[in-house]
């Protein structure tokens, strides 16, 4: 071969050689930017599915309501009914809530954080559960001040505001008697009826001048003691001793009777019935107003006549604890003293009060009693009487009311603020008639300002009466 078609083979093979390369370089290079581009698309989807995964879970951070089961459900686990979200999602909630967004394995604790940096968190970590609403009684409570809350534990004869004896109308001396003593309640006697027209009116009228509604109540118990039935004419009923053995069926029906008429006049409430039983034939004080003699038929007649006034519509107190029926002292002319144990009284006097108590009372007066084996003081002044025995043992939550604190067995030997004072501290809710309603207020007031009595204190016997009020359904 010559020198010249060496020349030309050599020069063909570098030139196939280098066609090789250029070839090869090219494959190598397509491969590589297929491989980047390859690696881009993936980040893209990557990114494009970690938006949609914080998206979902700001959208379930935005419906708490919703997709929060609420405690006390049956099955806290299940989603409420009518969840837009639950309908969206179907079996699948719990994940989607999450942020799960194509079922990969790998996303959903990144989406759980990148929801949690985005925006709020789910309602289940950041709502409290919300607080229960409160009662109208307790919101009235928040926006008393503290004179409104100490006159609303006194009831008074309307012309203890009024300063007018005999009141048989209310007019303008009632409503300002009542802006500047806004009390619980008012009790009336005979000297306030006239007619029962007129009776109405002056109920009607007067529950228009006090902010809160007012208590309203006589003494109306059948036979002797009764405020209604011998002045403005309502059905008369004798006295309960003359009913002792026709059962309980006549003391409902009785007690029914009584409430009726009461309502029919403006009152919503009665002080009866009484639950002392006449076991001492001397006492007179007590007497054929008892329902018996016995300690028994007592309890399950009183307990009776607390579902009859009901069933009449008022509100209804048992009287006198922890039982007047075995004195020999009349506690309206001076000091009353019982002197049996406290397991005597157990096993007798309060079989009554507790009956009336489980049957639904909704008041309990206190009488002007000494029971010298308990404490040497008026029953009303005891925390043993009033709180450890009748609140605590006996479990009474209702209202303790004070019999009248015009009484000799208290004003001989205490004043009306001294009363007053002594009376909360011991557990009593209303003071019922103070001798002189001034003082009796002004000393409580003092006594909330120095802390003799806590204003935790005032309130629970303001909300006693309130909740009352409410349950009568005239709050």
């Amino acid at each position: 071969m010559n020198n010249l078609s060496r020349r030309r083979q050599a020069a063909a093979i570098a030139v196939l050689a280098g066609a090789i390369l250029v070839i090869f370089l090219t494959v190598i290079l397509a491969v590589v930017i297929n491989s980047e581009k390859e690696e881009q698309t993936e980040e893209a989807g990557g990114e494009s599915m970690q938006t949609e995964d914080v998206t979902l879970a700001s959208d379930s951070a935005g419906e708490p309501s919703e997709t929060t089961p609420q405690p006390g459900s049956e099955d806290d686990s299940e989603p409420e009914e009518g969840s837009n979200f639950a309908q969206e999602s179907g079996d699948k909630l719990s994940e989607e809530a999450s942020g799960s967004a194509g079922g990969s394995s790998e996303e959903p604790e990144t989406a759980k954080e990148s929801g949690e940096e985005s925006g709020p968190a789910s309602g289940s970590e950041t709502e409290s559960v919300p607080e229960p609403a409160l009662s109208q009684a307790e919101l009235l409570l928040t926006e008393m001040s503290t004179k409104e809350k100490v006159c609303q534990l006194f009831m008074v004869f309307p012309s203890q505001v009024t300063r007018v004896s005999h009141v048989t109308k209310a007019g303008d001396l009632t409503r300002q008697g009542l802006a500047d003593y806004p009390v619980g309640g008012f009790i009336y006697d005979k000297t306030n009826m006239v007619s029962r027209e007129q009776v109405t009116e002056m109920l009607t009228t007067v529950q228009t001048y006090s902010k809160i509604p007012l208590i309203l109540t006589c003494d109306e118990e059948g036979g002797r003691v009764n405020r209604l039935m011998s002045t403005v004419g309502t059905t008369y009923i004798d006295s309960m001793m003359s009913y002792r053995d026709q059962g309980p069926e006549k003391a409902a029906e009785n007690a029914e009777t009584i409430a009726g008429d009461l309502v029919n006049c403006g009152f919503n409430a009665d002080l009866a019935p009484v639950a002392d039983v006449w076991s001492n034939p001397e006492n007179k004080v007590i007497g054929d107003r008892a329902y018996s003699d016995d300690f028994a038929q007592a309890a399950t007649l009183v307990a009776a006549a607390v579902e009859g006034f009901h069933a009449g519509g008022v509100a209804c107190t048992l009287k006198h604890f922890p039982g007047h029926g075995d004195t020999a002292a009349d506690s309206h002319t001076g000091a009353a003293y019982v002197t049996k144990t406290l397991d005597e009284l157990r096993s007798g006097e309060l079989l009554s009060f507790q009956a009336g108590i489980d049957a639904g009372a909704d008041m309990v007066m206190i009488g002007h009693l000494t029971v010298t084996d308990i404490e040497n003081v008026p029953a009303l002044f005891s925390y043993r009487i009033v709180t450890q025995l009748l609140r605590e043992e006996m479990g009474f939550d209702g209202v303790i009311i004070t019999d009248s604190l015009q009484m000799k067995a208290v004003t001989d030997s205490y004043g009306s603020g001294q009363a007053a004072v002594l009376a909360v501290q011991a557990g009593v809710d209303i003071l019922l008639c103070p001798a002189n309603l001034e003082e009796a207020v002004g000393a409580l007031l003092d006594a909330v300002e120095t802390g003799v009595i806590s204003e935790e204190r005032l309130n629970e016997s303001v909300l006693r009466i309130l909740k009352l009020k409410e349950e009568m359904g005239i709050l």
